[in-house]
């Protein structure tokens, strides 16, 4: 699967897979009201600038998917369009992402995984450590603390 690495002017494109991944594939086990809380994020001004410009990450084929960690230690997203899921994207992205983080000496990585992704992650070996309920615009979603160890055993 090819990937590159994300760039500087690839914010809108971000925004529109991460809104695609939510508006088309939440519907499956959020609200209404939770899936249009969220899909919102990807055009807020400032909730998602900071992990764009300082994050590091890739987007997989042709624009269908995208992982960045923000920090060095954290996957802060992982998103795919609904034409794409199941496809091998996040697998893909995954393995890019670890092997990157192993490489600069990075042990452990953590993420705050929602529903849709926490299968994809369980999978790839990553542990839920604790649920954890947040709130977006006011609305309650249950998400998941996780972790992997890097090391190589």
């Amino acid at each position: 699967m090819a990937l590159r690495p994300i760039g500087s002017a690839d914010a809108s494109l971000l925004r529109a897979i991460y809104a695609d991944a939510v508006e088309s594939q939440a519907p499956a086990l959020y609200t209404d009201q939770q899936v249009k809380a969220w899909a919102a994020l990807a055009w807020l001004p400032g909730v998602l600038d900071r992990t764009f410009e300082e994050g590091s990450g890739w987007i997989s084929g042709h624009d269908a998917a995208f992982a960045i960690r923000h920090p060095n230690n954290r996957l802060a997203l992982l998103y795919c369009r609904g034409c794409a899921a199941r496809q091998g994207h996040g697998t893909a992205l995954l393995e890019r992402i670890e092997a990157e983080a192993r490489a600069e000496g990075v042990d452990r990585l953590f993420t705050e995984a929602s529903q849709l992704s926490r299968p994809l992650l369980e999978r790839r070996g990553w542990r839920v450590m604790a649920d954890e309920t947040i709130a977006i615009a006011g609305v309650p979603f249950v998400r998941y603390r996780m972790d992997k160890s890097l090391r190589q055993s």
